[in-house]
């Protein structure tokens, strides 16, 4: 590429920005950008309202960035177009620096494709509970270069959509209806039968714990302490925090009161007598 042409591309961009008349152009074409971006702004409402019953939010929310996106390009377009700027010199001299952003630019396309894969396979959607790695949190968004979620302790974090098509990630809310498992161990002396009997009916009178499905009671193993048993209750992902708090304290209430041990790991010591 010829060097002087470049900067001779340049200056000339640059001197139509002191000559008298291009500050007296710019009044009347803001008329005309304000117009434009109106005019995008009501045709992506539009848009958005008439395909919202059809398609899903996540293809809404694209689509609606899209024209949003396309009307800043127009708008930019046209400001130039009415002050006289040769486009071509400005591209021109944006040809050393695309160069370089093009390089910088990979992750950001991989980004964008991913984004396009999640759109279209739909694992979860805005408002979803998901779950990848350590971060778990609410959806907020799912953009072209990134998923936004809120956590439970009110942290905003931003995770790159390569990352999420790299990873295993978990919907915890995609399904109306989800399982508690709780483990409970008790002595060797318990009766299981018994033991079975009380569980069933602690979940039976849990306003939180749904009937269909039923409750499920498994005997694990003996374990080195006592007999590990899993307590599956299912429930409405709504009620999570009600049926986790309530049924730990209805469980160990009906054990204090049929007096069954919930054990704990114990060490019996023995002492030699000394050899006299």
């Amino acid at each position: 590429m010829n060097t002087e042409l470049v900067f001779s591309n340049i200056l000339h961009f640059l001197s139509q920005f002191t000559s008298a008349d291009f500050y007296n152009k710019v009044l009347g074409t803001s008329i005309a950008i304000v117009l434009v971006l109106l005019v995008f702004s009501i045709t992506r409402r539009v848009v958005g309202k008439m395909i919202s019953s059809a398609v899903s939010e996540q293809r809404v929310f694209v689509i609606k960035k899209i024209i949003r996106y396309t009307g800043y390009v127009v708008a930019v377009m046209t400001l130039f177009n009415a002050l006289g700027v040769d486009l071509s010199a400005l591209l021109g001299a944006a040809g050393i620096a695309g160069i370089a952003v093009g390089f910088a630019a990979q992750t950001s396309v991989s980004n964008v494709i991913s984004g396009l894969f999640l759109i279209s396979e739909k694992p979860f959607l805005v408002g979803d509970v998901i779950e990848v790695g350590n971060v778990s949190g609410v959806v907020q968004s799912i953009d072209f270069l990134s998923v936004k979620i809120q956590t439970f302790d009110n942290r905003y974090i931003r995770i790159p959509n390569e990352t999420l098509i790299k990873t295993n990630v978990t919907n915890i809310t995609r399904f109306p209806i989800r399982r508690l498992d709780i483990w409970v161990t008790v002595g060797y002396t318990a009766d299981l039968e018994h033991v079975r009997t009380i569980l069933l009916d602690v979940a039976a009178k849990n306003p939180y714990v749904l009937d269909n499905p039923e409750p499920l009671i498994v005997f694990d193993k003996f374990d080195s302490s006592g007999i590990n048993i899993l307590v599956g209750l299912w429930f409405e992902k709504s009620e999570f925090l009600n049926l986790k708090n309530s049924i730990m304290i209805d469980i160990h209430r009906r054990f204090v009161q049929e007096g069954i041990e919930i054990p704990y790991p114990k060490l019996d010591v023995y002492m030699k007598q000394p050899i006299a």
